[in-house]
This record gives structure tokens, C-alpha cells and sequence, in this order.
């Protein structure tokens, strides 16, 4: 590191911040400085020197300043500035002079800190509505990405440096280390082909990069991801499910799993990433490995960060436990809490980030093209429309359980048919089934249905009492699957279910 050199340009961004009147003392990244003056903030790059980039000169660390503007701009220009030369005048240090260069900054707009995600995290302030919107910026994002060669070989290049970096930290030392680095590696290699495949179609982009939760913030009422990686663009073209993975990683670190699985589920609801589920544990390993190394990198400067590495590091040797996909089905009247039952239960189940919950509704609602929340009209739910939903749901469990990922199928199953079609597609397969009836006494039904806002189900009180005559009209012993008091709150059922 040679820091030291610029210790004339910290002077001068203390100065300007002194002179806006604003006394917020200077954030500092592994990579970079971050100064507040009033409305608007100056991020400097530290002169530094990693395995992964090089920012050691002048020259090096305007040119990212200049990337990180123009990727930036593309998607949050309300918040990125401009870039801002350091010039030594006759009079001292100034901003885009003509004199010699000695540091770049990127000029932001200030915005509320309580609004990134990290902190909401903390506070305990996201809900399921912040994993939906999250999930629809990400997968628009990646929508719009370019997508670029890679595949394996670029993988293992990372996984490469990741294994430099550890190596060169304190981390080095726990025992576990060469496990856990031989086994990403043994998996990047047994997922070669996968890999490989996912890159000719189309799955590796030019993606954010660094999608950890402080990087998002909520503006306007929407979760915006910002500061995307700018110094490496072998480390931002990625697989997009590799770039998803950084802030379900981080909301399992925050002790938010539940939140995780949402942002998993949302995301796989807009874009079918099924065939590549299977990755998805590495890719949040390599994500922890990244945040363990990084942490430890700093822990000089913050001892604090030495325990944050290893809760990082224990985190993705959780991630890589092997683990047997298994299918779950999840049925019951309306209002007896299977959606809620299933998404208490989904991060229950490994791997992280837990189960892929398909759901009934929101099948039905995207096979009308409209979002989860919008009423359908009657027509939708003819017995033809709803075969076609049921036999969608039964294919989209068949792919998960092919890719090597459990299944939670959410639906009301009170025909016979319906529910032996869908335990037999883990017979075909060999697999588990367990299937749950979901029962509550009427009362309860129809308050919840009465209750119901902004919610994936049109089913209302006629609906309900529609299906609850279909089942006193079958014979008892058709039911056969598990029968589960639906009164319990959802987390116990879900414990029930995981249990068993």
C-alpha cells in the first residue's frame, strides 16, 4: 500500500467538507474513502493494491473514477455527479485545475444512509414487499445486461483470487480453510459443463458485480442498486445468478433467511433460472468468501471486522453442505395459511438459500401476464384453466427436482387427482414426497379470507365455501396426506413439517 501519498488529497476533501459546514467524519472501505460535505459526498479510491485490482497510481485510480461515473450514470443518474480532478495549483490543492493530477474523487449526491438496505437490515425494517421490488430491479437489470463469454474457466479464475486473498489473511489459519477452499473448488469443477452451458445461453452478463445490501438503497419508494464493481470486468461479467446471490447471502448473514428466500423465490418468479439452480450454493459460498476476506483485509484498521470475517467464513461453509432434494406439498382451503406456511418453511430446507416455493396464484397470475397482487376475473378459474395451472406447477417442481433443488408446491389440492399427479412426480424421479393438509375450523377460514389485501389468492368467502362443500363430498380417506392444524402460528407448522 502507499497510502501515505495521499494523505495532501485527504487534507483538501477534509477542508471542502469542513468548509460545507458538515462534521460527519470520513467512511472507510476496504478501497476506498468516502467524505460528506452537506448535500453532496466525495468518494476517493485508497491506494491500494489487492489481488484483484490495482489502484496504486494516480492514473490508475482516475480511469476508475471515469468507469465507475459511466456505469453508474446508466442506471442511478440522480445520484452520480461527476468525476473531479485533484490538481496542485500555485496556491495549494484544488478541484479540476490545470496543474499537476493528484487524485480523483467521484462526486455524488448525498442521500439518507437509514435508506440502504444494510441498515434497514439491521433495524429490522425490510419486508416481503422490499424482497418483490428488489426482485424486480435485479432481474430488469439483468434484462437489460449484455451478455459475454465466460463460464467455468472465468469462475475458476475467481475462485482463485478468492483463495489468494484468504491465504493472505488470518483466515488462513482456521482449520477448516483448506475444506472449505477444496470444496468450492471440487464443485466449480463437477459444474463445469453446467457452467459452460449457462454461458452460451446467455446467463453471463455484464452484471452489477458487488450486489451487497449496502450497495442498495431505497429511493422514490424502490430499492436501487448503485456503486456497482468498475475496476475488474472479468469480476462483474458474471452469471446473473451469481450476482443475486450477494444480497441473499447478506440477508442470511443479517439473520434475515426468511428474507432471502423471498428475494430467491421472487427473482426465479420473473426470470427461469431453474436450470441453474444447482449453483446456487457455491455462488453464495464464494459471496460469503468474498465478505470474509474482505473484512479481514481490514481488520488492521477495525479489530471489530475480525469476527464479522469468520461469521463470513462459517457462513459459506454452511453454504456447500450436500444435501438431497426432496418434494413437499403444501395443501388447504382457502385461508389456511399454506402460502405463509410455505414460506416459514422454505429457508428451513436446504440448501441455502432454501426451498423453491411454486405457488398456485402467482402460476395463475403470470400465466395471465399480470402481476401476483392483480385480481383475475372469473374466467380465469374454469376447471380447463385451472388443469393447465396445476400440470405448469407439476413441470416447474419436475425441473427443480432434476436441477437438484427442493420444492414446496402451494395449492389448494382438493381434487384426488391433482394431488396424486403431483406426488407422482417425485416418484418418477425416486424421490421424497411429503404431502400436508392444511385444516383450521371454518370461523378462522373465513376471517383471514375476509381480511386479505394485496394478496396473490382472488379467493373470497363464495370461493371458500365452494371448496370446503367439494371436500365434505369426498370420501375421508382420499385425503391421506398429513393433516396439520391450521390455527398453530405458521413457524411452528413450518418446524412440524421440517421435522418430519
Amino acid at each position: 500500500m502507499n497510502e501515505a501519498s495521499q494523505s495532501d488529497a485527504i487534507a483538501f476533501l477534509t477542508r471542502i467538507c469542513a468548509e460545507a459546514g458538515d462534521s460527519a467524519p470520513p467512511a472507510l472501505t476496504h478501497i476506498s474513502w468516502v467524505f460528506f460535505a452537506g448535500p453532496r459526498v466525495f468518494k476517493l479510491k485508497r491506494a491500494v493494491v489487492k489481488p484483484y485490482l490495482d489502484f496504486s497510481s494516480a492514473d490508475l485510480r482516475c480511469k476508475a473514477c471515469a468507469r465507475e461515473l459511466e456505469l453508474n450514470r446508466a442506471t442511478v443518474p440522480e445520484l452520480y455527479v461527476a468525476v473531479r480532478r485533484i490538481t496542485r495549483e500555485a496556491d495549494g490543492l484544488a478541484f479540476d485545475g490545470l496543474g499537476e493530477l493528484v487524485d480523483c474523487v467521484v462526486e455524488m449526491q448525498r442521500f439518507d444512509e437509514d435508506c440502504l438496505l444494510d441498515h434497514m437490515a439491521e433495524r429490522g425494517a425490510l419486508t416481503l414487499a422490499h424482497m418483490d421490488a428488489l426482485a424486480q430491479s435485479i432481474s430488469a437489470m439483468h434484462a437489460k445486461a449484455e451478455a459475454h463469454a465466460g463460464g467455468a474457466q472465468a469462475l475458476a479464475r475467481v475462485l482463485a483470487m478468492n483463495e489468494t486473498a484468504v491465504r493472505q489473511s488470518f483466515l488462513s489459519r482456521d482449520p477448516g480453510c483448506d475444506i472449505l477452499l477444496t470444496g468450492m473448488k471440487d464443485l466449480c469443477a463437477h459444474s463445469a459443463a453446467l457452467l459452460d452451458a449457462r454461458a452460451n445461453a446467455g446467463k453471463v452478463r455484464r452484471c452489477h458485480g458487488d450486489l451487497t445490501l449496502r450497495n442498495i438503497v431505497m429511493l422514490n419508494g424502490a430499492p436501487i442498486p448503485f456503486d456497482c464493481l468498475e475496476f475488474d470486468e472479468d469480476l462483474a461479467t458474471i452469471d446473473v445468478l451469481y450476482d443475486l446471490a450477494f444480497p441473499i447471502m447478506d440477508l442470511w448473514r443479517a439473520g434475515l433467511p426468511a428474507l432471502g428466500n423471498a428475494l430467491f423465490n421472487r427473482y426465479l418468479d420473473r426470470a427461469d433460472e431453474t436450470a441453474g439452480l444447482s449453483l446456487m450454493p457455491l455462488f453464495i459460498a464464494m459471496r460469503a468468501l468474498i465478505r470474509a476476506h474482505v473484512a479481514a483485509s481490514m481488520a488492521d484498521d477495525k479489530p471489530e471486522l475480525k469476527e464479522e470475517a469468520r461469521s463470513y467464513f462459517k457462513l459459506a461453509q454452511r453454504a456447500i453442505e450436500p444435501c438431497a432434494p426432496k418434494l413437499y406439498a403444501i395443501g388447504g382451503l382457502s385461508g389456511s395459511g399454506k402460502s405463509t406456511c410455505a414460506a416459514a418453511l422454505a429457508p428451513l430446507i436446504r440448501p441455502m438459500p432454501g426451498a423453491r416455493i411454486l405457488s398456485s396464484d402467482r402460476i395463475r397470475k403470470a400465466l395471465f401476464g399480470l402481476p401476483a397482487t392483480m385480481r383475475l376475473p372469473p374466467d380465469a378459474y374454469t376447471s380447463d384453466i385451472s388443469a393447465r395451472v396445476y400440470a405448469l406447477m407439476g413441470g416447474y417442481a419436475g425441473a427443480c427436482l432434476d436441477a437438484g433443488w427442493p420444492v414446496i408446491v402451494d395449492a389448494v389440492f382438493d381434487r384426488r387427482e391433482d394431488r396424486a399427479a403431483i406426488q407422482a412426480v417425485a416418484d418418477e424421479r425416486g424421490l421424497r414426497f411429503s404431502g400436508f393438509w392444511m385444516e383450521a375450523p371454518m370461523d378462522i377460514l373465513q376471517e383471514r379470507v375476509a381480511a386479505r389485501t394485496n394478496d396473490p389468492s382472488d379467493a373470497d368467502l363464495a370461493v371458500l365455501a365452494a371448496q370446503a362443500d367439494k371436500i365434505r363430498q369426498a370420501a375421508p380417506a382420499q385425503l391421506q396426506w398429513r393433516k396439520l392444524d391450521a390455527s398453530q402460528p405458521a413457524p411452528e407448522i413450518a418446524r412440524q413439517i421440517a421435522n418430519s
